[in-house]
């Protein structure tokens, strides 16, 4: 049998790092993408005796990443694996602002980070191994700002509402097919990662809720990225995951 395989988005910093790290087991392999490679990570996974690969792109250009993912998994040499998961992590960092002073740039590149390279990236992994029959599954990494409306967080909180609500229906896709993989959408809680210190950093003017975070803050109320990563790989290792494809881990 081969190694159970994982895809992850975003894995250079914060929970992505974090899950990189964590997911560095005996069995498992793993393939990274961020815009930047990290040499700690390779360290650690040569140490390990863990199988990497860190692909150095642009989830901006969604297209690109998707078919260069769907040529990797219809390699024969990947029909082997003895289980394969997406986790759909990336998101970008922009400005934090009313819709109306966001620019047009920064809109786009929320989007299409965000929202459409994971569509495509899942539909490029769910496509390539369309007629495996070992276990396959989709984690989309969601916010509870996709969730709950919140001024200055309108570009954030659509993708996250997109990320659900897409995999809502590919869930029902999926519940279709003989062996078809099981979703999910999970909010991992409130992290300390670099987004935190964006909405502390933002001045009330801009972002209503700004005390809000100070005060989460303040009171200790973050996980850090490797508490969360913890939780969320806990979550997917269920045997029960995809049984509900909106969730959350402070509610698991």
């Amino acid at each position: 049998m081969g190694v159970h395989l994982y895809i992850l988005t975003g894995a250079s910093r914060g929970l992505g790092l974090a899950m990189a790290q964590q997911l560095l087991q005996p069995g498992h392999g793993l393939l990274c993408m961020a815009r930047h490679a990290n040499p700690d990570l390779a360290e650690a996974a040569r140490q390990a005796g863990v199988p990497l690969e860190q692909w150095t792109l642009d989830l901006r250009d969604g297209v690109t990443a998707s078919a260069r993912l769907r040529d990797w998994m219809a390699q024969p040499s990947q029909r082997g694996c003895a289980s394969a998961t997406l986790i759909n992590n990336a998101a970008a960092l922009t400005r934090i602002a009313p819709l109306s002073d966001c620019l047009a740039d920064d809109l786009t590149t929320t989007l299409r980070v965000g929202l459409e390279a994971p569509l495509l990236l899942s539909a490029a992994f769910l496509a390539a191994t369309r007629d495996w029959t070992v276990p396959r599954k989709v984690l989309n990494i969601s916010s509870g700002l996709g969730r709950r409306p919140m001024a200055s967080q309108t570009g954030y909180g659509a993708i996250k509402a997109g990320m659900d609500h897409f995999t809502r229906c590919l869930a029902l896709e999926e519940a279709q097919q003989p062996h078809g993989a099981r979703v999910c959408s999970l909010a991992p809680g409130v992290i300390d990662t670099d987004m935190q210190t964006q909405l502390r950093s933002t001045p009330p003017k801009d972002f209503p809720d700004q005390a809000r975070f100070e005060q989460l803050k303040a009171q200790g109320l973050l996980s850090s990225p490797e508490a969360a990563a913890q939780a969320v790989l806990a979550y997917l290792a269920r045997p029960d995951f995809g049984a509900h494809p909106i969730a959350d881990v402070r509610e698991a």
